[in-house]
């Protein structure tokens, strides 16, 4: 049995063929010149050239680390030694760290490892193993540096109005005003209880003593209650504060979420084809929400708080306009979507249209809209703590307020720690309540 084929079905067949061979190869090297466009375009290879990983290790450490301050006044000659520099975490006369030790005249601090800094009135030497002594002092036309004989190593930058020596142990600062001596250690300190607090540097078991058994620090109230107030009000870390502010950031995502759902709702029968007849009114609505949702809500709140001023609000109102057109789309769309047998079975029973919405459509349409909420307050949790930076208000203002000073980074640490555990927390919430409203478990 003999088969004929057409001519012009082998020819188009070959065709079609012949421009998918083409396409398999054209879009792949279309993707990889736009890499390497991106590649040079970038300057990616610059990208060694320009980092300071010397920088990200000393930023590292910082997340992990504190350091406190050892500062003699050159005019006064005051000694100061203070926790990350502040006032708030300054030592009161008579105490100090066991490695800093005041006597004869003189301040003797123990770096460790057998680095000894002193100050010895206007002087100070820096006793490095290994290297040798090495001495500043004023001198007639600037700081004087005496240090062993040789080519200054890497580690001392000195200039005639500042001399300073960085070590694994310590960083040493000279100026005419000042001498600061700077010891990373490890740990938040301060975390729990500040210097001033009867509690610091009791031991856990020290501390669970004096909340069982011991004697009231303050007559007016237990010793538990006074560790409480104590942690609540450490004027260092802010834990009061803090709590708040991640309060209002879980506000500001969840009054924007849900105002947003709520809005939405109505405006997406309005948007839907099968409840809104009238196109001109239908279009209308959906170009309402594309605009709504179309300016990134930083923008947004950029201009809000311009209208409204700074506030928590503001960043609720923020996240509400933005996600009013992302629900009033997803909402018209289900609407679209949805069985019409159910509401003809409504319909029926003789039900009006409200009716036919809240038995006959309601139902259908509500794991979708659970579900679209409750994934947009887990997203917003997010973004309510950028917003925040920008509106004042929440956790993200104290953020921005910790990376700002250039030395708290601790606390930037701190909280991140604490925006992502809130992250978790709404996940586990909104996971919680999915299954209890959708699937009834």
């Amino acid at each position: 049995m003999t088969i004929s084929v057409n001519p012009d079905i082998a020819t188009t067949i070959t065709a079609n063929f012949t421009r998918r061979k083409w396409v398999s190869f054209a879009v792949p090297a279309v993707i990889l010149a736009y890499l390497a466009y991106i590649f040079f375009a970038f300057d990616i290879p610059g990208l060694a050239d320009r980092a300071r990983m010397d920088n990200a290790r000393i930023l590292m450490s910082d997340f992990v680390s504190h350091k406190t301050h050892v500062e003699r006044d050159n005019r006064s000659g005051d000694i100061t030694v203070a926790i990350e520099g502040e006032r708030k975490g300054t030592y009161p006369p008579g105490m100090s760290p066991d490695w800093v030790r005041q006597t004869d005249g003189q301040t003797i601090i123990d770096l460790g490892s057998g680095n000894i800094v002193t100050y010895a009135g206007d002087a100070m030497t820096y006793a490095l193993p290994g290297y040798g002594t090495i001495r500043v002092q004023p001198g007639p036309d600037g700081l004087m540096l005496t240090k062993p004989d040789g080519i200054p190593p890497d580690f001392i930058n000195a200039s005639n109005t500042r001399v300073t020596i960085t070590t694994p142990a310590g960083r040493v600062t000279y100026t005419r005003s000042r001498i600061e001596t700077f010891k990373y250690s490890g740990g938040w300190e301060l975390f729990f209880f500040t210097l001033d607090s009867p509690f610091y540097g009791k031991s856990p078991l020290e501390l669970a003593g004096m909340a069982l058994t011991g004697d009231r620090v303050d007559p007016a109230r237990a010793n538990i209650t006074s560790m409480a107030r104590d942690f609540w009000t450490n004027a260092m870390w802010r834990h009061g504060d803090v709590a708040w502010a991640i309060f209002e950031t879980m506000l500001m995502a969840f009054l924007g979420t849900f105002g947003a759902a709520i809005i939405a709702l109505p405006l997406g029968f309005v948007a839907a084809s099968n409840f809104m007849p009238v196109r001109l009114v239908r279009g209308s609505m959906r170009r309402v929400f594309d605009f709504v949702r179309g300016v990134d809500g930083l923008i947004w709140t950029i201009i809000l708080s311009r209208a409204f001023g700074p506030g928590p609000m503001t960043g609720a109102l923020a996240i509400l306009l933005t996600d009013t057109g992302s629900f009033g789309k997803l909402f018209s769309e289900a609407l679209e979507n949805i069985d019409e047998k159910q509401v003809e079975g409504v319909r029926s029973t003789g039900a009006n249209a409200a009716l036919r919405a809240r038995f006959g459509v309601i139902p259908q349409i509500t794991p979708v809209l659970l579900s679209q909420i409750l994934y947009h307050l887990e997203s917003n949790t997010r973004s309510a703590t950028v917003i925040g930076a920008i509106v004042g208000g929440g956790v993200g203002l104290l953020l921005t307020q910790a990376i700002q000073t250039q030395k708290d980074w601790e606390e930037v640490a701190y909280y991140m720690t604490l925006i992502i555990l809130m992250v978790m927390l709404m996940d586990t919430f909104s996971g919680w309540l999915r299954r209890k409203l959708i699937k009834g478990s």
